[in-house]
């Protein structure tokens, strides 16, 4: 069956894209800004989304966008790496077939990955789309062989630089990552869109950016705190915050706001956290309006994650936490470039 909307004719786009309580919400919520921004030129986005713990296919349902669900694998088939990983050698065009190590995000994929590559293929063979974007760290050139029809191209959305890729374009919003970063792990040809001035921020950050800096301009007083940590917070940092926010002198005025995702596992006891706190605390999830939030607060709390750029668009000042192994980079250059404290 063809899903391909043809009597529309739009551009048909798939997006292969996991959230979980070990992924995060971050990948799948930059690709919803990009969809969003793809839908408005007329495109027609679809989803390719594992049922991970965690998952965000019904935040993505409501936001107009078709999800074709892939089940999650049994036990034994979930921790099969991929064969094939990093630089591509000399006689290679995108297409590795010599073994060069293991990607130690393989078991993100929660299944072996030609298993993930059939069934996404499947899909792909009925929607016949014009490009296939690829966000996902579990994920190089040999599944991207596997599934991409002869007629598609491909956008890899990455952070790492550490694996090979067959993609027409490749983004990595990272700051200080450098075009020679992804030599010889993609083809020659491959349109590179390096660093945070491709970073994938929604709209209404752009349209706030000047209200935002204009209330910065003249010394403010901390009468509002922002806390997020991710969307999913699985160690639960957050709580880790508010537990040393008690012995911080804050003006008894302070009001603080925590934004987490509804599927984080420690949200009843961040709530309970909140709660013991001499100040006002809300805990709000899945907000909408996180520009306008980030515009209002005078000082944020924040992980150095994508939302990163968000609060950079907007000079929000910010404490800032390494949550990640892939967080150390964006930390270190921000304090070097931006004066952050960590």
């Amino acid at each position: 069956m063809s899903y391909r909307p043809d009597a529309r004719g739009g551009k048909v786009v798939a997006i292969r894209v996991d959230a979980s309580l070990e992924i995060g919400t971050g990948h799948v919520m930059r690709c919803l800004t990009l969809a969003r921004a793809l839908r408005g030129a007329g495109a027609e986005c679809h989803f390719l989304c594992r049922e991970h713990p965690g998952n965000l296919t019904e935040m993505i349902e409501a936001e107009g966008f078709v999800v074709h669900r892939l089940p999650m694998a049994a036990h034994d088939e979930t921790s099969q790496p991929q064969a094939e990983h990093g630089r591509l050698k000399d006689d290679q065009e995108a297409q590795p077939n010599v073994p060069n190590g293991v990607s130690e995000h393989s078991h993100w994929l929660g299944a072996d990955w030609r298993t993930d590559a059939e069934a996404c293929r499947t899909i792909l063979k009925g929607l016949i789309p014009d490009w296939l974007i690829v966000d996902h760290y579990a994920l190089d050139a040999c599944w991207e062989k596997a599934v991409l029809p002869a007629s598609t191209r491909l956008m890899v959305i990455d952070d790492l630089a550490d694996r090979a890729h067959i993609a027409n374009i490749l983004l990595d919003q990272n700051l200080g990552r450098r075009e020679a970063d992804y030599d010889n792990m993609v083809p020659e040809g491959c349109h590179r869109l390096i660093g945070p001035r491709y970073a994938l921020l929604r709209p209404e950050f752009a349209e706030l950016r000047e209200k935002s800096l204009a209330r910065r301009r003249d010394p403010l007083e901390l009468k509002r705190l922002l806390i997020s940590l991710g969307g999913v917070d699985k160690d639960n940092a957050t709580g880790a915050v508010l537990e040393a926010l008690k012995s911080c002198g804050l003006p008894e005025s302070c009001h603080i706001t925590v934004v987490m995702g509804a599927s984080a596992p420690w949200l009843d006891n961040v709530r309970a956290k909140a709660d013991e706190l001499p100040w006002h605390c809300d805990v709000v999830v899945n907000v909408t309006d996180m520009a306008e939030r980030m515009t209002q607060a005078d000082l944020a709390i924040g992980a150095a994650g994508s939302t990163s750029w968000e609060r950079c668009c907007l000079g929000v000042p910010t404490l800032m936490l390494e949550l990640a192994e892939n967080q150390k980079g964006i930390a270190g250059r921000s304090i070097r470039l931006a004066r952050l404290i960590t």
